[in-house]
Formats: C-alpha cells, sequence, structure tokens
C-alpha cells in the first residue's frame, strides 16, 4: 500500500503521525537471512579530552547560541586536520 504525501512532512508532523498513517512503501524488507546474520555493534566511543583554552576563543564559538559549541570546536579541528594530510 503506497500512500505518497502531498509535501514534505516535519519532524513533529512525523512524531505525532500515527505508526499506521507513515509511508514505509520505499523501505526495502529484511528477510530471515538479513537477521540470522546481523551482528550488534556498539557504537565507539569517543575520547575524552581536557583542554584549556582562552575565554574568548570559548566565547567565539558558544556565541548566541552556547549548546554545542564542542562540536562546533570538533568541526574546526577535524577541517583542519582533513586539509592537512
Amino acid at each position: 500500500m503506497s500512500k505518497r504525501y502531498k509535501r514534505a512532512l516535519t519532524p513533529e508532523e512525523l512524531a505525532n503521525m500515527p505508526d499506521s498513517e507513515i509511508d514505509y512503501s520505499d523501505i526495502a524488507e529484511l528477510g530471515q537471512d538479513f537477521w540470522e546474520n546481523a551482528k550488534v555493534t556498539p557504537p565507539r566511543a569517543k575520547p575524552v579530552v581536557s583542554l584549556r583554552l582562552p575565554d574568548d576563543v570559548i566565547a567565539f564559538f558558544q556565541g548566541e547560541d552556547p549548546k554545542g559549541y564542542t562540536k562546533r570546536m570538533a568541526a574546526v579541528l577535524k577541517a583542519y586536520a582533513d586539509a592537512h594530510k
């Protein structure tokens, strides 16, 4: 049964929609052979690092939204590392 939506749904709309109303037609079914060979792989933990930084550097990355500033710092460091490989 294929149900197509007239427009893209927001995450909030999907969260409030009953499962019976969600269109799963574009997701391939997984056969029994998949489940017989499936292995649970726990996520790899990232190492914890302590780093002393100047207040102005932290304030820059916190900006107007302090939430997630360490992810922004990690993204900048990753881009730098990738550029210098």
